[in-house]
């Protein structure tokens, strides 16, 4: 099967771009009023980052659910007044205009496609499962989705404003085509839920399994590999790579530690390394494109830009929290009318991820055919 044409299966529609409606059309929340939301997942991400939805004037949290208890209350006195529920088809039948899908990646797929058929605005986080048979899932969901509804994934770097300014630079053709690519997710470990009882501690700490996360390369590396997909505009058709558990061996069953090399149709190289415990204040998450005229380095910090053999490179500095550019961007497609379907990106960036895992897994290269098969 050829790569290009897996491709355009998979994302083939209308609606992988932005597309504008008339304020009239929309339905739900109308243009001058607030994007009534409800979070689905009230663990510390989603918690966080509804926190960012209650801060924009055109926004506000109106439901909450969760399966615990405790989350249940603690997001209840962070957002007072919200309803909750322990059931997410209930909230789903109340009448939010859009839902905010924090659960674990496993069971994204579900989730997602019960919203889908609530015909609801949709934000989520990534990735869009945890094997190739969510994916799939979920991209047959998307394509039955409501036209007029909003569909966004949390792959912010997309949203970035200054991620997009370096996305123009390497676009407008300035620094040549990209020739290779290196990217790496170095850094330190990840929260335990303590004192958890035993029947819930997979459940609370599902970031540690990889059945529910899909690994550390699905779960939290899938940012770099968008970006690379996004910029490149397509996604590598095999890779090959080693990983291990180096450090963290008192918790899960994941990798700490990964290195993948991949490989895209033209023949351009991607390198990519990751791991979960670098100490002394070290890290490195960033994406570079080596191009025929000069690179580019981005990264949510900012960017660098090289030019010229001597001399600084030109830099620019980001000093916020860009997932604030996805939410408040949400916000304002879901009231007026700029509706986008961003599952079948965030499908194939997830299933770049899945290939380097099932190549570390197997200990073989991996193909996109074969995920396909």
């Amino acid at each position: 099967m050829n790569d290009q044409k897996t491709r355009r299966d998979l994302l083939a529609t209308a609606a992988t771009g932005v597309m504008l409606m008339k304020p009239q059309l929309v339905r739900g929340a109308q243009a001058n009023s607030a994007l009534s939301v409800g979070l689905i997942g009230c663990g510390r991400r989603g918690t966080y980052v509804s926190g960012i939805f209650a801060k924009n004037e055109y926004a506000k949290m109106a439901a909450l659910c969760d399966i615990y208890d405790d989350q249940l209350a603690a997001a209840s006195q962070k957002f007072s007044g919200a309803r909750t529920f322990k059931n997410l088809h209930d909230l789903l039948a109340s009448d939010v205009d859009a839902v905010y899908i924090a659960t674990p990646p496993y069971l994204h797929p579900e989730h997602f496609e019960a919203a889908v058929k609530a015909r609801k605005h949709i934000f989520m986080e990534k990735p869009a499962g945890v094997d190739p048979a969510g994916c799939r899932r979920l991209v047959a969901a998307a394509k039955q989705a409501d036209k007029n509804k909003r569909i966004t994934v949390d792959y912010q770097q997309r949203y970035g404003k200054d991620y997009r300014r370096a996305y123009e630079i390497v676009q407008s053709g300035e620094l040549g085509g990209i020739k290779m690519v290196r990217a790496s997710w170095l850094g330190g470990g990840l929260p335990v839920r303590e004192g958890v009882p035993e029947s819930e501690e997979q459940m609370r700490n599902w970031l540690f399994y990889r059945e529910r996360s899909g690994d550390i390369i699905v779960e939290q590396n899938c940012h770099n590999l968008d970006v690379v997909n996004w910029f490149t505009g397509t996604h590598p058709v095999r890779a090959f790579g080693y990983g291990g558990r180096q450090v963290r061996t008192n918790i899960g069953n994941i990798l700490d530690n990964l290195g993948t090399t991949f490989h895209f149709a033209d023949g351009m190289v991607f390198s990519y390394s990751s791991n979960q415990f670098s100490s002394g204040g070290f890290s490195d998450v960033s994406e570079t494109f080596i191009c025929e005229r000069g690179a580019i380095t981005t990264s949510r910090k900012g960017f660098k830009v090289y030019r010229k053999k001597e001399g600084p490179p030109e830099e620019v500095v980001t000093n916020y929290d860009i997932t604030k550019d996805a939410v408040d961007e949400f916000i304002e497609g879901a009231r007026t009318g700029k509706i986008e379907n961003a599952a079948f990106t965030a499908a194939e960036s997830t299933l770049t991820a899945i290939l380097a895992r099932e190549s570390i897994y197997s200990g073989k290269e991996m193909t996109w055919q074969q995920l396909q098969s």
